[in-house]
């Protein structure tokens, strides 16, 4: 008699973190990039009571629903007062995703990673390098760009059209 054992592989659940003050289009290609290499992944918005953000955390969580609606496999969660390693392990993540665009987010990023290592060593860091439409596409360089006259013009390609309308509607009526 042969007893037939089907290999349970664990979930790989990862973790992409970040402010998302607004969402951009690097950050939906990191997202897009993730839910194809993982099972699951739980998008996390960082809320950090230092940092002055434009839009709300809720405001923020309603864009990224919108912007990944159909994408399946991830949800949109808001986690504070924690490292984002421990919240990785508190919603059962075995990896984090984490984009780099310079030498810079490398240096940081490398440095982060070690030191989550030292934390949750069972957590496994996964850098993303987008590609070069997105490399230097920021929430911050898209709120850099608002303000002169045709910003409007410009941002419409870093942000898909429904961040684009908030924007317009926050800072001003497109001309």
């Amino acid at each position: 008699m042969y007893a037939l054992y089907k290999r349970i592989e664990p979930l790989k659940r990862a973790v992409y973190a970040g402010s998302f003050d607004p969402v951009t289009n690097g950050h939906l290609w990191m997202i897009r990039e993730a839910v194809e290499l993982f099972d699951e992944v739980v998008v996390a918005i960082g809320v950090n009571p230092e940092k002055h953000c434009t839009f709300s955390v809720e405001e923020r969580a309603e864009m990224l629903r919108e912007v990944t609606q159909g994408l399946g496999k991830m949800r949109v969660e808001v986690f504070e007062n924690q490292f984002l390693v421990n919240y990785a392990q508190s919603v059962g993540a075995n990896y984090i995703v984490r984009g780099i665009r310079t030498a810079s987010d490398y240096e940081y990023e490398r440095t982060m990673r070690y030191i989550n290592s030292d934390l949750h060593p069972d957590i496994t860091t996964v850098f993303l390098l987008p590609p070069r439409e997105y490399a230097e596409v920021s929430s911050t360089m898209v709120k850099g760009l608002v303000g002169p006259n045709g910003w409007e013009k410009v941002i419409r390609q870093y942000v898909a059209e429904s961040v684009y309308r908030k924007l317009v509607a926050l800072y001003g009526t497109e001309g």
